[in-house]
């Protein structure tokens, strides 16, 4: 069967599925241990993206805002960035980055800034000299690609800025990409299994944190400056999300000779061999049979389910570019039928992405549509004009009314996910991802086909 990948056919975007350039930079950056970034624009840039975490993750976040207005539009805003990076250093003697994140407003006014590094780096030389804090600016204008490509260039900027050459350490880098908490977990538990060291980039299992008696109340990230610097002195990296740090591990093969590994997202049974085989291959560590069983528990939860209640079940994805298509390859695995998938912004590399194109022949008994710079009426419109017929919806939460309009069973996953509770602490990636993955579908279904009363009495039987 045909698997079709084209545009959306229409101008505009009506309910998108991705947020800006900035938010995936500020998503970067506050995963980063002793680091507040500095977002240059308006207030909103800032107070809506953290907004949009708070809702996601229930917690809070250190990011500023240079909170421009509107002379800013006809004077320039340096002086705001300028005064800002100096109102950071004096307020919070202890950070040691300060990311300058750019804006549409600033992109088009033009601001100079890396200027304005040079100037802040004058002022910490004169008023703090024993101190290491190091700015710089991450370009990411709001008014082209998506919180995709802001996301990358900032993983891209801080190995530039930070990245170099040392001593071998042993370590591989593993570029996470915009994944949860939970699936950061279970990666440390994966590579902890096997005893493999990595520098994680980045960290934020520590953004389900706890309530302390020192009534501490904001979410850290846990990479530091060292594990960024060390990066180029590793056996080797591993970007989860091509599309989120995939650059940065090519950086790191280019000019340090790191070898990288760009297209294993480790969704589902055989994606997560890959990976695993791949970590073996580059660390000379063996398979540990812990891994095997959870494996095998993880297949036995597939095949008790697969047969009676996945099976041929037409799937619409959409979100993040590779977590979609890891999405969609464990679908395949369960015997559903990924018959729609919709991505957020018109990145030309994913019709020639081989995980795509690999389509033509793992949907052979299906039709496959595969939408960029798609929008959610791309999913609505086709319910409404009955050209679609679905039994489930993958995605993140900005999808509901559809599911809830259409009377159509939804999956939560990705970001942003507001109206599930603690759906961040849970693991989509390794084999732990793959049972519960199967297990929340499953119980999508079992949900809809009681209200539905929808040949329920298979739920006294199976």
């Amino acid at each position: 069967m045909p698997v079709e990948i084209k545009d959306k056919d229409r101008a505009g975007n009506v309910n998108p599925i991705f947020n800006c350039q900035p938010c995936g930079a500020q998503y970067a950056v506050i995963g980063l241990k002793d680091c507040i970034g500095l977002v240059h624009g308006g207030q909103g840039c800032c107070t809506f993206v953290r907004l949009m975490f708070a809702q996601h993750f229930k917690e809070n976040f250190d990011l500023a805002s240079s909170s421009l207005h509107e002379d800013a539009a006809v004077f320039g805003a340096m002086n705001k960035a300028r005064e800002g990076c100096e109102v950071l250093a004096r307020r919070y003697p202890d950070i040691r980055l300060i990311p300058m994140i750019t804006t549409c407003s600033t992109e088009t006014i033009g601001d100079d800034m890396d200027s304005v590094k040079v100037q802040v780096d004058e002022y910490l030389a004169e008023n703090f000299p024993d101190r290491d804090l190091r700015v710089f600016p991450i370009h990411t204008p709001s008014y082209a690609g998506s919180q995709v490509k802001g996301y990358d260039t900032a993983i891209l900027t801080l190995v530039q800025q930070l990245a170099k050459r040392g001593e071998a350490n042993g370590k591989i880098n593993v570029f996470t990409g915009w994944i949860n908490p939970g699936d950061v977990q279970e990666l440390k538990y994966i590579l902890a299994e096997m005893k493999v060291d990595a520098n994680i980039l980045i960290d934020t299992t520590s953004f389900d944190s706890p309530m302390l008696p020192d009534k501490s109340g904001f979410a850290r990230g846990n990479t530091t400056v060292e594990d960024i610097e060390e990066s180029a002195n590793a056996l080797g990296s591993i970007a989860l999300y091509k599309y989120e740090g995939g650059n940065a591990a090519k950086y790191l093969e280019r000019l340090y000779k790191v070898p990288a590994e760009t297209d294993i997202i480790p969704i589902g049974i055989e994606n997560t061999d890959k990976f695993i085989k791949k970590v073996s291959q580059m660390t000379g560590k063996e398979i540990p049979y812990s891994l095997v069983e959870q494996r095998g528990k993880a297949l036995d939860a597939i095949a008790d389910l697969g047969h009676m209640f996945l099976a041929d079940k037409k799937v619409a994805i959409y979100g993040d570019p590779d977590l979609v298509i890891g999405l969609a390859d464990f679908c395949i695995e369960c015997g559903m039928q990924p018959v729609l998938l919709l991505f957020g912004d018109d990145l030309k590399a994913y019709k020639k992405d081989p995980r795509i194109l690999a389509y033509e022949e793992k949907a052979a008994n299906f039709d496959m549509e595969v939408i960029c710079n798609a929008d959610l009426w791309d999913l609505e419109s086709r319910l409404k004009d009955e050209s679609l017929k679905l039994d489930l919806i993958l995605g993140h939460s900005k999808g509901r009314y559809i599911s809830i309009d259409y009377g159509i069973p939804m999956v939560r996953v990705g970001f942003p996910t507001f109206d599930r509770a603690g759906v961040y602490k849970h693991p989509v990636i390794g084999y732990k991802g793959a049972e519960y993955l199967a297990e929340e579908i499953a119980n999508a279904i079992f949900t809809d086909m009681e209200y539905k009363k929808d040949k329920e009495w298979k739920l006294n039987v199976w």
